[in-house]
This record gives structure tokens, C-alpha cells and sequence, in this order.
């Protein structure tokens, strides 16, 4: 600490840099938004990211990505002339390849069973990027009225468009909805108007920096659009978390040294130690997602990292100098000018009361919290795993709109069909190939290159159309489902399994893709790299927690409570957002599922922050052990420094998130939602009640550890004594002459 104290030491200079830093940031992170991207669920080295390549590259016109969905009587003769002009118009569009319609094809699929709606489907070429600019360009021309046809527009891309916007949308209204609530509540906990000001300067500082940084990587490789949001939450909460600490613990020692660099130096190297632990903490658990290989989780440890890092240099470095210039004119523009020591202590006392009367219901306390925190989480135990698809967007989205007619009205989804590549094979053999996936349960039939197959048997020989689905010694085959499996259902991730099951041609490779499949192929490699991920976590943490305490025991029970204190999350999120409930309230469309990568990103996020909070609590219940060395009082005392200040986190944390939450957008409303509650049962039931009777039935014996390791815990560094005259000013040190000159 005392390295980071001189740095603050010449605040004014400092100050000026930062200020400089961030006129950089916003400059460079402007454009952020439209540099991100909405996939990245998938593994790049799954057998269906990789047979998505190769029909990219040989078969662009199988995989539509742009839908037009053309409302007018499809058979009438009007219909035909201007619906067959609009597809060729599209076609000859620059970047649109593959345009199919109904009236040129005389495709079933293409046309509505009630023959109110029509469709023309297309390929946009280029990666998300390149395609979303595409889309931008010509969708004006081709929504709305076109002669007497009324044209509304679908696809993968519009979907990740209008997520996209929406999100950007959603992004301001939840910042407009929670920095005054934010501010409101640390005028409320502070009750001065510059103490309240000073979390908010350190959250902005953290977010324009990881804008900035998101902007650089950016160049590098993809980014989510939804770690922006991860960015706000996680800027706010933890700079006001950190904020929240320092700032209270150095009003605290001005009451006992009003010398403000002496007290500034005691707060460090109490608080600022907490703060450094804790930013390693959460910033390992969010480092985690680093394992997976999907840039939809990648993306949030980028921005993660960034931010806790940020927000870290930002509360030990910024605002040490802030303080020091404002040395007791931190409690400037007091609300309320008289009372506010009693308030406080009254606080304290109640804090105390609550953890004393805890310990002595220890077992029953312990008992009743946590059965009632397993019985909230056991609906995860039916969990269902998905991946996002237009219903993420609000009812009232244009995408969304395209895509429940096209369940509604449609015979099949033009998009959800099974992708089947062979290489090098002959065409007997993938004949009798298609023959015995025809044959398969729910399968409605095979297109191949040697015709369409049903039922195990050829019902049509090969066509034109065929001819296009062998291309330099790659066949094409697309199994469809019935009509009542809808694309990325559990019943079309069964069926996926059993088309790879199948027997392969003699002499060929064949790699099966599509929604379905790299549902599939999501799964797997989550649950290939979920054990590493939790264990890289749980063991630093563990390491961590010792080094700050010195006990082998607390470590492992620090863990386990905070395991706990997910389990509400958990379970929230299925019986809500899997199964429906509350989806009117909230404003959303149950699926029936639960988006696959989401999970990781809240055990990782939410596990973090609670360890946060759990380490403030900690770490002054074990400076108090070792000043006092009374277990129970040491436990009392903590709780009643600390309860307060995790609460107004808490709240405060809670607030950014549910703001987060009023998303248009179910992944990140139940992002937002299921974070605050994990949040709000972490800072209450466990760090209230669970904490310190635990402790109480442990007792001193949570302090063990082997004289051996004992040696290697970080102890707290003493503060050094403030330079004479010393009082933060201009150049001012706040070590003293002797620590200069070594």
C-alpha cells in the first residue's frame, strides 16, 4: 500500500492525468457498440461450427440468413409477378447470394399452409459483422410496403440486428433508471453530498476505461454485445463497493486521527488491503470464462477483468487523492448536520445484537437457512439447456414477429433443417445414406443429392435443384424434422444424436451441423470444461482467503456459503424463466429452456461478488481477533462495522442489476435479475445470519492452520507515520523521511 500511497501523494498531478485519460477513453470507446457481436455460443472447433465452414464456402444458398416474409394471397397472379421482381431485385443486391422464393421454386415450405404469407430466403455473405452492415444497407428498401405486397423481415441477421440495437436501447434506459436511485442511496448512507459523489466518480472512471479496452479487443477478436452491460453493472457496484469501504473506514479514522495523510494511511492499509484481495478474487472468478473456448463467454472475462482491474487502480490510486485534498471536507454538504454519529452507532449496536443473538441460536439458525436455501434451489435440478433465438427479442420486435409466423403458419422452418456433409463419397453409397436417415424416427425427409427420401424409401428422383447439393466432392444432405419439432428443442437435439449415430457411407467423413447441432456440440464443450473453470476458481480463491486470514478452515467454508448462496439464483431462473412463471409481470416469452453458456456467466459473476462481500466481513472480523483475540467478540464487532456497509452495497449493486433487468431482452433480463437476487439472499441470509453462526459453532477453531503455512500469510502491513507538516498537499509524501531515504 504504501507504494500506491505515493503515488497519491501528489494528488493534483494525478488527478490531471486521469482527467487527461479519460477525454482518451471516451474518444476511444465511442463507437463500441457497433464494433459487438450477438453469436458466439458456439465452439469454432465443434464437428458443427466446422461443417458450418464448409457450407459457407461451397453451399452459401443453404443457409439463409435473411428471410422475407411477404403477406399477400401467395397464389394469386399479381402475388407471382411482384413477389418474383422483388426476389430477383435482392438477388442482385452486392453480398446477397443464394435468393429462393416460392413463386419461382414452387416450394411448399415457402408458402403458408393458409396461403396468406409467402416467403423469399437469402444468404448474406461475410461474418456477423460484414453481414449486419449489409443488412443496414438494404433493409429500408425491402420492409414495409412494396407495391401491393407488405414485406416484414426475419433471419438470423435481422435478429442479431435488432438485439443488437435493442441492447444498446436497453443499455441507457437501465443507466438513466439507476444512477439517480444510486445516488439517492449513498446520499442516504453518507448523508454528504461529496461522500456520495465520490463511488460515482470511481464507477465512471471503470466504465469509460473498459469501453475503451473493449474497443481495442475489439480489433483483436469478437466481443458480445451483452459485455457492455457487464461492464455498467460490475463498473457501478464494485467501485461503490470499494468506494463504500474506504470512504467509511477513513471517516472512521479521522474520528480518531485528525491528521488526514495519518488517517489515510491507517485507511489503506486496512481497507485498501481488503479492496486489493477482493479485486483478485472476483477478478479470477471472472477470468474463468477464459477456459471455455466460446466468444460469448470470453467476451465477459475481457470485460470483467477490465473493470474489476479499473475499478481496483481507480479506489486505491484516485481516490486516496481525492480524499487527501479533501481531507475533512469529505463530509462536505451534510444533509443532515446533527445526529449522524448517534445514527450510526445505533446502527452498529443493532448489527451487534443480531449477530450475538445468532451465535447463541447457532444450530437452529444454521439448520433453517440453509434448508430453506436448498428447497429454493432444487427446480435447477430440471433444467433444460438452449441457445438464443428471436423469442430473446420483445413481442413487439419486427424479427420476432417474422419468426412465430413462420412456427405458426409455416409446414417447416426454413432454418431448421439437420446439416449432413459428406466428403468423397460415392453416390450409391450416399444414397443408401439418405435412405437410412429418412428412416429415422421424427424425421420428415432427406433432400440429397440423388433425391428426396421419406420413410427409408426415394419418393423423388433426383432434380436441377439436387444436381446443386455435390460440389468438388462434398454432398450436401439436409434432414427435416417433423413440424412439431421446432429448431433447437430437446426433441431436435435427440435427433441430432441420432443422425450421428448412423452408420457413415463406406469411405467417407461426414460432419452434421446446423441449430440443433451446435446446440448439441455447446453442451458438450461446456461440460468438458465446467469441472476446470470451477476448480481453477475454488482453488485461488482458497489460496487467497488463507493468505488474508492465515486459517486452512475458513477458506473452505467461505466456498461452500457462497456455493450456497447461489443456489436461489439457480433455481429462480428455472422456475421463472424456464418454466413461465412471473413471464407476464416480467415481459417475456418462456422457451422452455435456459440459454446453455448463461450459468457459467452467473456462477462466475455472482460468485465473485459474494465473495467480495464475504471478504469485507472477513477481513475486519480477523483484525479484530488478532488486536483482541476474543473469537465471539471479534465476530460481533465485525458484523456490526461491516453490516451496514455490505448492506448499502448490497442495495445499491441490487438496484444497478434490477435496472439491467427491465431489458426488452430475456438473456439479459434474466442476467440482471437472477444476479440481483443472488445478491440481495448473499448480503442477508448468508452474510447476516449464516456468517457468524457458522463462525460460533466453529469457534476458535476456524482460525487453525498448521504452524508450517501460518508463516505464509500476507499480515497486514502497518501504516507508516504521515511526513511532518504533512497533510496531502502539493508534493506532500506520506511516508515518513526514514521509509524515503531506504
Amino acid at each position: 500500500m504504501s507504494a500506491l500511497l505515493r503515488i497519491a501523494g501528489r494528488p493534483r498531478l494525478l488527478l490531471s492525468c486521469v482527467v487527461a485519460l479519460l477525454v482518451g477513453a471516451v474518444l476511444a470507446g465511442g463507437g463500441l457498440t457497433d464494433r459487438l457481436q450477438l453469436g458466439g455460443t458456439e465452439d469454432p472447433a465443434a464437428e458443427s461450427s466446422l461443417a458450418a465452414e464448409t457450407m459457407d464456402a461451397k453451399f452459401p444458398a443453404s443457409r439463409p440468413n435473411l428471410v422475407l416474409l411477404v403477406k399477400a394471397e401467395a397464389d394469386a397472379p399479381g402475388t407471382k409477378r411482384e413477389g418474383t421482381e422483388l426476389a430477383q431485385r435482392l438477388a442482385r443486391e452486392q453480398g446477397i447470394t443464394g435468393v429462393v422464393d416460392y413463386w419461382q421454386t414452387g416450394d411448399a415450405g415457402l408458402r403458408a399452409e393458409d396461403g396468406r404469407y409467402a416467403l423469399i430466403v437469402a444468404h448474406i455473405k461475410g461474418n456477423e459483422t460484414e453481414a449486419g452492415k449489409v443488412f443496414e444497407r438494404i433493409e429500408d428498401d425491402y420492409r414495409g410496403t412494396v407495391g401491393d405486397l407488405e414485406v416484414s423481415l426475419g433471419g438470423t441477421v435481422a435478429v442479431r440486428n435488432e438485439s443488437q440495437q435493442q441492447t444498446a436501447d436497453d443499455l441507457v434506459k437501465s443507466e438513466l433508471i439507476a444512477f439517480p436511485l444510486v445516488l439517492l442511496i449513498l446520499l442516504l448512507a453518507f448523508g454528504s453530498v461529496v461522500s456520495a459523489l465520490l463511488p460515482l466518480a470511481i464507477g465512471v472512471i471503470a466504465i469509460l476505461g473498459t469501453n475503451a479496452v473493449l474497443t481495442g479487443i475489439t480489433h483483436l477478436t469478437d466481443v458480445s454485445v451483452f459485455a457492455q452491460n457487464l461492464t455498467t453493472a460490475l463498473g457501478f457496484g464494485l467501485a461503490i463497493d470499494y468506494a463504500l469501504l474506504i470512504v467509511r473506514r477513513y471517516r472512521e479514522e479521522l474520528k480518531r486521527e485528525p491528521d488526514t495523510a495519518r488517517a489515510l494511511s491507517a485507511t489503506m492499509h486496512s481497507a485498501g488491503r481488503t479492496v486489493l484481495f477482493s479485486a483478485f478474487v472476483v477478478a479470477v472468478s471472472l477470468a474463468a470464462m477464459l477456459i471455455f473456448p466460446m466468444y460469448f463467454l470470453r467476451s465477459f472475462a475481457y470485460a470483467g477483468i477490465t473493470v474489476v482491474a479499473l475499478a481496483a487502480l481507480a479506489a486505491l490510486i484516485v481516490l486516496p487523492a481525492l480524499l487527501l485534498l479533501l481531507g475533512h471536507r469529505v463530509d462536505a454538504l451534510r444533509l443532515r448536520r446533527k445526529g449522524g454519529q448517534e445514527r450510526e452507532a445505533a446502527a452498529e449496536r443493532r448489527w451487534r445484537a443480531l449477530a450475538g443473538a445468532t451465535m447463541r441460536r447457532a444450530p437452529l439458525v444454521t439448520v433453517l437457512v440453509t434448508a430453506l436455501l436448498i428447497l429454493v434451489g432444487l427446480p435447477f435440478l430440471k433444467v433444460e439447456f438452449g441457445t438464443v433465438d428471436d423469442r430473446t427479442l420483445g413481442e413487439k420486435a419486427e424479427a420476432r414477429i417474422v419468426h412465430n409466423t413462420l412456427r405458426e403458419s409455416f409446414p417447416v422452418s426454413p432454418t431448421g433443417g439437420i446439416d449432413v456433409l459428406a466428403q468423397d463419397g460415392k453416390q450409391q453409397d450416399i444414397g443408401a445414406y439418405a435412405d437410412k436417415l429418412s428412416a429415422l424416427k421424427d424425421v420428415a425427409r432427406v433432400d440429397s443429392p440423388t433425391g428426396t427420401y421419406q420413410g427409408g424409401q426415394l419418393v423423388q428422383p433426383p432434380t436441377a435443384a439436387s444436381a446443386t447439393r455435390a460440389v468438388s466432392g462434398t454432398d450436401y444432405l439436409t434432414v427435416w424434422p417433423v413440424p412439431t419439432i421446432e429448431d433447437i428443442s430437446v426433441e431436435s437435439q435427440d435427433l441430432v444424436k441420432r443422425v450421428r449415430a448412423v452408420e457413415e457411407p463406406p469411405s467417407s467423413s461426414v460432419r452434421v451441423g446446423g441449430q440443433a447441432a451446435m446446440l448439441v456440440d455447446s453442451r458438450a464443450v461446456i461440460g468438458e470444461h465446467l469441472p476446470y473453470a470451477l476448480l481453477f476458481i475454488v482453488v485461488v480463491t482458497l489460496v487467497m482467503i488463507f493468505l488474508m486470514t492465515g486459517s486452512l478452515v475458513l477458506p473452505f467454508l467461505a466456498v461452500v456459503l457462497n456455493a450456497l448462496s447461489l443456489t436461489a439464483m439457480f433455481g429462480a431462473a428455472v422456475w421463472v424463466f424456464q418454466e413461465g412463471h412471473l413471464s407476464g409481470l416480467l415481459g417475456f416469452t418462456a422457451t422452455g429452456f435456459i440459454e446453455t453458456s448463461l450459468p457459467v456467466l452467473m456462477f462466475c459473476l455472482t460468485f465473485g461478488l459474494s465473495m467480495d462481500y464475504s471478504l469485507f466481513i472477513l477481513s475486519r472480523i480477523k483484525e479484530n481477533y488478532d488486536r483482541h483475540d476474543d473469537h465471539r467478540e471479534a465476530v460481533r464487532a465485525g458484523i456490526a462495522q461491516t453490516g451496514g456497509v455490505i448492506t448499502a452495497a448490497a442495495v445499491l449493486l441490487t438496484i444497478v442489476m434490477v435496472a439491467i433487468g427491465t431489458s426488452q431482452i430475456t438473456l439479459t433480463k434474466m442476467l440482471g435479475l437472477g444476479v440481483a437476487l443472488a445478491i440481495l439472499v448473499d448480503a442477508t441470509l448468508v452474510r447476516c445470519l449464516l456468517v457468524p453462526a457458522l463462525m460460533g459453532i466453529f469457534g476458535r477453531a476456524i482460525w487453525w492452520a498448521p504452524k508450517s503455512l501460518q508463516r505464509f500469510r500476507i499480515r497486514e502491513e502497518k501504516p507508516q507515520p504521515s511526513a511532518p507538516g504533512g497533510r496531502g498537499d502539493e508534493g506532500t509524501s506520506l511516508v515518513s523521511a526514514s521509509d524515503r531515504k531506504r
